[in-house]
């Protein structure tokens, strides 16, 4: 890993969201199954959790697994449930040791019992660890979560619970599939696509937006400094001009 990334302290993004892709194309490279590239995908995650721990990045969403992924071939769909009990059991440790805490974003109704009962055991015991949140998206999908935010709304002003005049950005982001997550700052997407695939939709409207050719499996730390760097060197305005920012 390169050490000549010069990376400010004091400009360290508060929430990094990733969308890992690329994991089936580079086991095709290499002449591997499918499922071997998501071991490996396991592996970068681990690494990019731990370099974002150290750089004191306090929220790292990862898209692990979308509501469309159902959707994928069975076996590979197995595959990768087993690969996430996997993943869940070796991982525990290295949260515990870094204070990093668990979340789940996404329905996991559809997901085994004996997946669910390792995730809420796992986020039980990291309820209290302060360093970073790592929020795994989990059948996640951003229009799924932005209607079942319109249904939570429409029957707290149904049970009068809630007067719609109330009803804001800031009211709506309140009843998201989420913990106090701020937005993120910024969006990596890896594996050469240029899309949100349904990811964020609603946090993202003023993310800082990085797209890389690299695949997944071979996103190193290096990477992701450089484009921690990267987005250092933006100015973002939220709608406003420079010279207002400058007055901030």
């Amino acid at each position: 890993m390169k050490t000549n990334i010069n990376i400010d302290i004091n400009k360290i993004p508060k929430h990094v969201a990733i969308i890992m892709d690329g994991n089936g194309r580079w086991a095709h490279s290499m002449n591997k199954p499918r499922t071997y590239g998501h071991r490996k995908g396991s592996q970068t995650a681990r690494n990019i959790v731990k370099l974002a721990s150290d750089l004191k990045i306090k929220h790292l969403t990862l898209y692990t697994f979308s509501k469309e992924n159902w959707n994928r071939p069975k076996h590979e769909v197995n595959a990768l449930m087993s690969l996430l009990i996997e993943a869940l059991n070796k991982g525990i440790k290295d949260l515990l040791n870094n204070n990093i805490r668990l979340n789940i974003i996404g329905d996991l109704k559809q997901f085994p019992k004996k997946i669910v009962k390792n995730l809420e055991n796992i986020m039980k015991q990291t309820e209290y660890c302060e360093i970073m949140t790592v929020h795994l998206a989990l059948n996640y999908g951003a229009r799924w979560e932005i209607i079942e935010a319109t249904k939570n709304i429409a029957k707290q002003v149904k049970d009068g619970k809630l007067d719609d005049s109330k009803i804001d950005c800031t009211c709506f982001a309140q009843n998201l599939n989420k913990e106090n997550m701020p937005d993120p700052d910024v969006f990596i997407r890896t594996g050469g696509e240029y899309r949100i695939s349904n990811f964020l939709l609603w946090q993202i409207a003023y993310t800082e937006l990085f797209f890389t050719k690299t695949l997944w499996p071979a996103f190193d730390e290096n990477e992701f400094l450089e484009i921690i760097h990267a987005y250092q060197q933006r100015e973002r305005r939220y709608g406003l001009i420079s010279s207002q920012i400058n007055k901030i």
